[in-house]
């Protein structure tokens, strides 16, 4: 009996193939997989596998190997349909009954898979007689081995029209079975059928179980209109939904951890010469979904080699196109880019298989991959350029339907684009020195702080004692303090230890700066040279270069301040600690400018004591509550400030 596949998948899906096989053998959880003693042959130490995600087991000793069904009729010798037919119970799946029409389609594949065999064993005889001596010649010239020969069942396909044909007439094979399985093509106006393959190498597509479903063929003749030409789809052959080398390369997949895409026949057939016997090939086509999903049952993530031109770039961003919507937590792929006009049979013949190795383990991961094809070559000269490609960068992900997954590489995205607009920006950047003794705009035997625009005598400044008498009055001191700006120090410095993304925008006003506080100046200096650096904007790289110039104890006190300006935490979004940011800079920024005038009114009225310069001060002092009471008004900052009040 005839079971249709999805109905075969439906089981294997609600059938725990643990379940089933722990039922005879102990198994022991090992790492995502369990082990126990083989049932198949005689051994001591453990070497069975079972794999639940995958949905199979594996004999590392032995070589046994299937699914849930498989187990069954190996351990116990049932027979199929009742292995079937039990597990179909335990699952509570209704085992379907198959009407006349079905059973007799079934019936007919049957037979096409003898009459593919059948074929399949001609053209190996066409190859090895006298009319395959050119076809021989040409393997040899590839350096194809006898032995791989006859593991992939190479055949040669004879120019002659009906040469297949004929033969298979001879075997009682009908023609319009040979029209059925895509081995004749039968003319539209009547005439009569031909071959399909003439004057081509032949290789044989297999099914997962080994079964002929297909044959390609290369062609022999330099003026052939196509080089390769596949079997069309039929009963037996869905092109989307197999890969060349997939029986084979499943063994080879478990035993190697990962499975080789590669893009031809002959590029498998040169990695399994050099060692790489987990490789397959899509047929003819871009790689598709159900492909990925095949590949995904062998290797959490596949590796994707493809030839070094523009033809293989392009087919790399096909199958990005196609595995992002199928993204889901533990699988993804790799890509393995091989030198620009070498194909993996060119490179193992030319440096060996070593060679191959290396690219293999020097492949890109898929996010790595998705950002060169997003970015490579892209003008961001101006805001308007980068805006575009910010866009484009992020409606590529919008495909990805893990909402999880999509989360994570928006995260992973957001600080790419932050860094590449960083660097973009300061490539042309002049760079300057820093240190505590030598901060751009500081004069020798002083101390600045703010916008460097903006000067204002700090503690050193020489004054007299009337001038110190002044100072300690409630009208003088309204008009900010070096303890006003020190607050506001820590409060820079904070923001851009918790978001040092807001140095994309802000570098230059933050590098300007002029701390009072000689350690806040140190660690501001840090800071700087960090961004200039062009390493990446990411809090926790930030502190490991901190703490690798000898700053931790002052981060650490920053840290844990209180501070209660709830912008600069790191719970704050980017655009609220951005607000606060630059309102911090404007605050800073004017009383700077009072400090100075404040300065300035005070030594006129030590020098003259006058009426003007006591209103002088006393109008410094109104302005300066005037910006206490408007602070608020900030654009944003008063919305974000109601936020606060509610944490």
């Amino acid at each position: 009996m005839r079971f249709p596949p999805e109905f075969l998948d439906e089981v294997r899906r609600r059938v725990s193939v643990v379940d089933v096989v722990s039922r005879k053998v102990k198994l022991v959880r090992k790492g995502r997989e369990r082990m126990g003693l083989c049932p198949f042959h005689s051994e001591k130490t453990p070497s069975f596998t079972v794999n639940e995600d995958k949905g199979f087991y594996h004999c590392f000793g032995c070589g046994a190997h299937g699914d849930a069904f498989r187990f069954l009729t190996e351990s116990e010798g049932v027979p199929f349909p009742e292995a079937v037919e039990r597990l179909a119970s335990e699952a509570g799946v209704e085992v379907p009954q198959l009407s006349a029409e079905e059973k007799e389609a079934y019936a007919r594949r049957d037979t096409l898979y003898d009459v593919m065999q059948a074929a399949a064993s001609w053209y190996e005889s066409q190859l090895a007689a006298s009319v395959g001596a050119d076809a021989r010649a040409y393997l040899e010239g590839r350096e194809i081995k006898p032995q791989t020969v006859g593991d992939f069942r190479i055949g040669y396909a004879p120019d002659g029209r009906t040469a297949l044909k004929d033969a298979m007439i001879a075997r009682k094979v009908s023609e319009d079975q040979m029209v059925e399985a895509g081995l004749l093509i039968k003319p539209e106006d009547g005439s009569a059928s031909f071959d399909r393959f003439r004057g081509r190498i032949i290789f044989p597509i297999s099914d997962a179980q080994g079964r002929v479903i297909a044959f390609g063929g290369r062609a022999m003749n330099k003026d052939a209109k196509a080089k390769y030409l596949n079997s069309p789809e039929t009963p037996l052959f869905h092109k989307g939904h197999n890969l060349y080398n997939l029986g084979p390369a499943r063994k080879a997949a478990y035993e190697a951890g990962t499975v080789i895409v590669a893009e031809g026949y002959m590029d498998v057939i040169a990695l399994y010469q050099g060692g790489f016997p987990h490789a397959v090939a899509p047929l003819g086509t871009a790689l598709t979904e159900d492909q990925i999903g095949l590949l995904w049952r062998m290797a959490a993530e596949p590796i994707l080699c493809f030839d070094g031109d523009k033809a293989g770039f392009r087919a790399a961003e096909r199958a990005l196109e196609r595995a992002l919507p199928k993204l889901r937590p533990g699988y993804s792929l790799q890509f393995a880019l091989l030198p620009e006009g070498e194909d993996p049979d060119d490179l193992i013949r030319r440096a060996g298989s070593s060679a191959m190795q290396r690219v293999l383990s020097d492949g890109l991961s898929l996010v790595e991959m998705l950002w060169r094809t997003l970015t490579e070559g892209a003008d961001i000269s101006t805001p308007e350029r980068r805006a575009g490609l910010e866009k484009k960068v992020f409606d590529a992900l919008r495909p990805i339907e893990d909402e999880k997954i999509r989360k994570f590489y928006g995260t992973e995205f957001r600080d790419r684009v932050n860094q590449m607009f960083w660097q973009q920006r300061s490539a042309g950047r002049p760079q300057r020195k820093l240190g505590a003794t030598a901060r751009r705009g500081a004069p020798s035997g002083g101390k600045w702080r703010g916008p460097s625009r903006y000067e204002h005598q700090g503690r050193g400044a020489q004054t007299n004692d009337a001038s110190m008498e002044l100072k300690r009055t409630r009208l003088a001191q309204a008009l900010g303090s070096d303890a006003d700006l020190a607050r506001m120090e820590e409060l820079l410095c904070l923001s851009i230890l918790n978001h040092p993304q807001l140095l994309v925008s802000h570098l230059e006003d933050f590098a300007g700066l002029r701390f009072g506080d000689p350690t806040l100046a140190a660690i501001h200096d840090s800071i700087v040279a960090y961004a200039e650096k062009g390493e990446g904007l990411d809090a926790g790289n930030l502190y490991a270069h901190l703490v690798g110039e000898g700053h931790e104890k002052t981060y650490l006190r920053l840290m844990g301040a209180e501070h209660g300006d709830w912008h600069v935490g790191a719970g704050a979004k980017l655009s609220d600690a951005e607000t606060g940011f630059v309102h911090t800079l404007k605050r800073m920024e004017f009383i700077c400018i009072q400090m100075r005038e404040k300065q300035a009114a005070v030594d006129e009225v030590m020098r003259n004591f006058t009426e003007a310069g006591i209103k002088r001060i006393s109008a410094l002092r109104e302005d300066l509550n005037a910006t206490d009471a408007n602070e608020p008004d900030i654009e944003g900052y008063g919305l974000a400030s109601e936020r606060r009040k509610t944490y």
